[in-house]
């Protein structure tokens, strides 16, 4: 029996009355959670819903895929779920409607969690041979909605995979003093974090499979209605492992430098500029 089997209606919608207390029973152990809350469940969703992941994963990118090859972020492809077949739209959709979102509450224990309808960032993953994310904590404000970001909900779906094939999940301790915990990306698996900047997290070691099988999830991100002008809004924070080699993300260092002691008028400028050279 998986963790959520038997929720699902068959229209592919989670059943409210049938989930309305799922994850009460996580909240200590996700609390507790070192080096940040989180918790590991495994055999997550119905096995149907996995296969349907897998059959309909997409082939090419879509017109919001957004493809990153770059030292922190190698080989790496995210699709969107609005440009899916009808019912990889329809799951993610009920990922962001009620009984689902009560089940992530009752776990964090953090109320009134708000869905992402743009999917920033979100949808699926997949990551190449060769690929890899750094170690990093994740951007903090959705800035179409104003709302902070709070909860990370990472399912794989990777069938037989091996540590030898690389792309483990690694959690690390904010001052990057110590890797606390490798998690295998077994399909099926998901993972559930607090995103803060001291939530530091990634996939470094690259994707090695035998056969060119790439490394793929689901990626769903939760904010709250918390943000204020006092906060400080950041991009993705890269850090280097110690003796890794990793390389410091420079272009975002030297950004937020100038954020923070330039006028916004000449920020907006240099804004305008960057695009404008980006489109050329």
């Amino acid at each position: 029996m998986t963790y959520l089997d038997g929720n699902q209606n068959d229209r592919g919608l989670f059943d409210f009355d049938a989930m309305k207390d799922r994850g009460s029973e996580l909240a200590a152990h996700y609390a507790a959670g070192d080096p940040f809350p989180h918790v590991v469940i495994d055999d997550f969703l119905p096995q149907e819903t996995i296969v349907l992941c897998l059959t309909g994963f997409p082939q090419r990118p879509d017109p919001d895929s957004q493809t990153f090859d770059r030292n922190q972020e190698r080989l790496k492809t995210s699709y969107h779920p609005d440009y899916m077949a009808p019912p990889l739209r329809r799951l993610f959709y009920a990922f962001n409607a009620r009984p689902f979102i009560r089940v992530i509450e009752n776990i964090t224990g953090i109320k009134g969690l708000i869905p992402d309808p743009y999917f920033l960032g979100g949808g699926f993953h997949e990551i190449a041979n060769g690929g890899h994310l750094s170690v990093h904590a994740d951007f903090n404000h959705h800035k179409p909605l104003g709302l902070e970001r709070r909860i990370n909900v990472l399912i794989y779906l990777n069938r037989g995979w091996r540590d030898e094939f690389g792309g483990q999940l690694e959690l690390w301790r904010t001052d990057m003093s110590e890797r606390v915990k490798s998690i295998t990306p077994l399909a099926n698996r998901c993972v559930i974090f607090t995103t803060t900047a001291d939530s530091m997290h990634g996939n470094p070691q690259p994707v090695a499979h035998p056969d060119g099988v790439t490394r793929k999830s689901i990626a769903l991100y939760y904010y709250t209605a918390t943000w204020d002008a006092a906060k400080a809004a950041r991009t993705t924070q890269f850090r280097p492992r110690p003796g890794s080699g990793d390389e410091t993300d420079w272009r975002v260092r030297i950004n937020e430098t100038l954020e923070d002691f330039l006028p916004p008028v000449i920020n907006r400028q240099i804004a305008r500029i960057g695009r404008r050279l980006a489109r050329r």
